[in-house]
């Protein structure tokens, strides 16, 4: 019953196998879903959040996650709206990623409400006058149309697409996917950036407060750019993780190179203006509110000046570099490494602009103020990795995710 479902031609593990790794997978999301119940009922004293840190863990691996899931709308944008051929053979697990991502962020979010009954309060009883509102209706939308964009995946299936219905409902919505493609970037321009917009408002935390463009501080735009160009490094990532743990190529290198190529183009535009960005704010809007640049950087080893080097040079500079030179992007370990340290920069980007901020004393009286997560928010910040190898697993045995994989596998 089980090989009736798999893609035809395609070779998958033991069904035994199959299940252990899901099972252990499972282990570890049982592990989660038990520190969010304790959330839930007991509420968020169960955290270690506190007076300095509103924002915490969780928000962090919200704008994570969001950030990373950012390669689903520009795979999308290229592929549907450029009309970049060759990416069609990875916009499927850009998708698959991408959905993994939002419902995640969604989930953390509803843990950090810590009452999800009343989360409907955010719809009915909108805050006009907060960023956050947009962020939520442009997230819960921008979800729906990436569920609308997995659904003919799903309908691909061996033993669905059968059934005359679902294989003629998946043909027709095919063919209006530019038009959610194009919904998804524009709902993922503003939500991505007022995200960005959350922090560059924050007048009484100077390290993340901007100046701007009319009402929009610089940190709305970069939070989009930096999505965009971050975003199918993610992607890459995750495509050479599953392709480590299945021992099989399932993208070709020119797709891959040329995804690889156009972030690392992107990465570039963003590291100069956020580069442009840090000098003005170090050099303008920090001394104005009547600080130093080096007042926002501690010697007691978490927030030292490393990590803005960390963030900018081997978070952005390097890897753009492998990433735009020929030579260095088509080889594939300096590929891997290059991949890597963008997702470790863009996720640096996210904690500096939620726990930096926090950290920073504003007051002349004011300590650093250090935090470290409780149990229970590090096992439902892990939650979301587990669901995402379940899904992805599941994606991967019984969807054609990868078109290329049987020519591969044949040319092989």
């Amino acid at each position: 019953m089980d090989s009736e479902l798999i893609p035809k031609g395609a070779k998958r593990c033991s069904f035994p196998f199959f299940a252990t790794g899901l099972a252990i997978a499972g282990i570890v999301l049982l592990w989660g879903v038990y520190a969010m119940l304790l959330c839930w009922f007991k509420g968020l004293n169960q955290t270690n959040m506190n007076d300095n840190y509103g924002f915490a863990l969780w928000i962090w691996a919200d704008l994570a996650v969001i950030a990373l899931g950012g390669g689903a709308f520009f795979t999308g944008l290229l592929r549907y709206i450029f009309g970049i051929d060759e990416l069609k053979n990875i916009i499927n697990f850009a998708v698959v990623i991408g959905f993994i991502c939002y419902s995640s962020a969604l989930l953390i979010l509803a843990i950090d409400v810590g009452q999800p009954l009343r989360s409907w309060f955010i719809f009915w009883h909108a805050n006009v006058h907060s960023m956050l509102t947009e962020v939520a209706f442009c997230l819960s939308l921008y979800f729906s149309v990436l569920t609308i964009e997995f659904i003919p995946l799903i309908l691909e299936n061996r033993k669905i697409n059968k059934v005359p219905f679902f294989h003629h409902l998946g043909h027709n919505m095919h063919g209006i996917m530019a038009v959610f493609a194009a919904t998804g970037a524009f709902l993922s321009f503003f939500h991505q950036g007022s995200l960005g917009g959350v922090s560059g408002v924050l007048y009484g935390r100077p390290f993340s407060f901007r100046h701007g463009l009319l009402i929009w501080p610089w940190t709305f735009f970069l939070f989009t750019w930096s999505a965009a160009a971050y975003g199918p490094c993610f992607t890459l990532l995750i495509t050479k993780i599953t392709e480590g743990i299945t021992g099989k190529k399932l993208v070709k290198d020119n797709v891959v190179h040329l995804l690889a190529k156009i972030s690392g183009w992107m990465i570039t535009s963003y590291i100069i203006a956020k580069i442009i960005d840090t000098i003005y704010w170090a050099m303008v809007t920090a001394p104005s509110e009547g600080f130093t640049m080096m007042q926002f950087y501690s010697n007691n080893g978490f927030y030292g000046i490393w990590i803005l080097f960390a963030e900018i040079v081997l978070g952005g500079i390097v890897p753009a570099a492998i990433l735009i030179k020929k030579d260095w992007r088509e080889n594939s370990k300096l590929l891997l490494l290059a991949i890597i340290l963008a997702v470790i920069g863009i996720c640096l980007n996210r904690w500096v602009m939620v726990l930096q901020t926090m950290a920073v004393p504003v007051m002349s009286f004011d300590t650093w103020a250090l935090y470290f997560p409780s149990w229970q928010e590090i096992a439902t910040t892990i939650l979301p990795v587990a669901y995402g190898f379940i899904l992805i697993a599941i994606a991967y045995r019984y969807l054609p995710v990868f078109p290329q994989e049987q020519e591969l596998y044949i040319e092989k």
